[in-house]
């Protein structure tokens, strides 16, 4: 059965986890790959992961996350999230750029459950408040 559709912090958070020592690993002596910042992925194996078809996991990166999280230099270059070529390597993301997006993600999913906390905490004072009004 397929599961839901991951959302842009499981499918970013996942990579992530995955991908984090192969750039982390790449040094002048050691290139395992066209550059640094570019880290090939592996789609198939992330669209067995979320039991989901490969083209929606590479539809969210190169269409979605590109024009999401993509932007232009000052000098007009244009800077990827996900590009499908870079020489030899292929699918690769922007592993900077992913972390930062990650997490700001991360800070938004806190942000929303501190608040939606603090919401709920009002609720129950609230309710007890009004309990104890009307039947002390």
């Amino acid at each position: 059965m397929a599961k839901a559709i991951p959302t842009d912090e499981r499918l970013l958070r996942e990579i992530y986890r995955r991908y984090l020592g192969a750039f982390s690993d790449f040094s002048d002596e050691n290139k395992t790959r066209n550059a640094k910042i570019w880290v090939p992925i592996d789609i198939m194996a992330l669209s067995r992961k979320f039991r989901c078809d490969e083209d929606l996991i590479f539809g969210r990166l190169y269409y979605h996350f590109n024009s999401k999280f993509g932007s232009h230099t000052g000098e007009g270059d244009k800077v990827n999230f996900f590009n499908i070529r870079l020489g030899q390597d292929r699918h690769c993301v922007n592993f900077p750029l992913l972390a930062s997006v990650l997490s700001d993600l991360q800070d938004e999913r806190r942000r929303f459950l501190v608040s939606t906390r603090l919401a709920a905490l009002s609720l129950i004072v609230s309710s007890v408040s009004i309990f104890l009004a009307i039947y002390l």
